[in-house]
Formats: structure tokens, C-alpha cells, sequence
């Protein structure tokens, strides 16, 4: 793994969130004043030196026998546990899913927390890890993983804007489609913040 692709994410990252005047987006559905539960999510940017798409993005599907979120496209993550950091959790939660190991994870830090409509604070945490790393996924929380490429999804123009209503309410939400991937709701929400501060070309 180089160190190209991480001193870049790094200072985008960091130029990104010293603007000031961009408001993050945030699942329209979360009421204020709601209880909410502290989960982290792992963007991990797959580092791929002369691939023509460039970099890719890890994501899965969850399995549809899944009471939270069945077969919705994800980042790997969930709940942050007692005591750890939002790092901590989405570096154990990645491991527990995909079988990736924290120590060839290099974090590039925090972006934008998501707040869902469903009760959870997301933190995502944005780091690199080696293009063509061993994946080895766990059926009981992944029915599949694919790696769209980094740019694409970060591109606006490839970021549907839909309406819909929920108990009374109306709000929208964005959906990216690649491949016969559907990725919308509160994945697609944390990759158009996540656009907005990285200014990738």
C-alpha cells in the first residue's frame, strides 16, 4: 500500500471540513429529541495504484433475513460498544463482517455523524486499506460485498435526489445505482456529505 492515495485523502478531508457554511444532511425521519445509540461505520478506500477506475470503496448488502435494514446496501459498521471509540467500533465491526484486518487499516479520521431515523448516531470513519485485500465475509451479516469505484460514488451527477413520506412526513433521500447496486437512505446520505468535503476530481 503506498502512501499516495492516504496524504491525498488526508488533506481533502481536512481542506473539506475547514469550510465553513455546508450544513450535513441528516435522515429526515429522526425526530429531535429522540434517544439515539452511538454506532460507527468504516468507509474504507481501497488502494489501487494504475487501476483505471482509481480507488474503490468497500460496501456489502445485508442479508434479507436481517430484522434492521434487510438487504440494503452498506458500509460495514454498527453499534459502537462500551468503552470504545467510534474507531475502535468501526475497525471491529469491519473485522467481524468482512474479515478485514485493523492492522492493515490506515484511518484518515472522522467525517460528518449521520443521524437515522431508526435511533442511531453514525459515526463514519474514512481510512485506506490495500487494494485487493482478503475479504472473507460473514453470511450471518453479509450477503454480499462489491467495490464500487471511490470516484463515481462521490460524484454528484451519479446522486438521485427521491421524495417519499413517512408517517405524515415528507423528506427526500438520495440513491446511487451502480451495477445492479442499489446503495440509498442513510449509506447514499453519508456518501453525498462525504462528497461535499472531498473534493475529488
Amino acid at each position: 500500500m503506498t502512501d499516495a492515495l492516504f496524504d491525498r485523502l488526508s488533506v481533502l478531508l481536512g481542506q473539506g471540513h475547514a469550510q465553513e457554511g455546508f450544513t450535513p444532511r441528516g435522515d429526515w425521519r429522526a425526530l429531535a429529541g429522540t434517544p439515539m445509540r452511538a454506532a460507527a461505520v468504516l468507509i474504507a478506500v481501497t488502494d489501487r495504484p494504475g487501476h483505471p477506475d482509481g480507488p474503490g470503496v468497500l460496501l456489502i448488502h445485508r442479508p434479507t433475513t436481517m430484522r434492521a435494514h434487510p438487504g440494503q446496501a452498506a458500509f460495514p459498521g454498527g453499534k459502537i460498544d462500551p468503552g470504545e471509540t467510534a474507531i475502535e467500533g468501526a475497525l471491529r465491526e469491519a473485522y467481524e463482517e468482512l474479515g478485514i484486518d485493523p492492522a492493515l487499516v490506515r484511518v484518515v479520521g472522522e467525517t460528518d455523524r449521520f443521524r437515522t431515523g431508526t435511533g442511531y448516531d453514525i459515526t463514519p470513519i474514512v481510512a485506506v486499506v490495500p487494494g485487493g485485500i482478503a475479504i472473507t465475509p460473514n453470511p450471518g451479516e453479509v450477503a454480499q460485498w462489491f467495490e464500487p469505484p471511490f470516484g463515481y460514488m462521490l460524484n454528484t451527477a451519479n446522486q438521485t435526489r427521491h421524495t417519499a413520506e413517512f408517517n405524515g412526513r415528507r423528506g427526500d433521500y438520495i440513491e446511487i445505482l451502480w451495477q445492479g447496486h442499489r446503495v440509498w437512505g442513510v449509506t447514499a446520505g453519508i456518501i453525498a456529505n462525504l462528497s461535499q468535503r472531498i473534493a475529488w476530481p
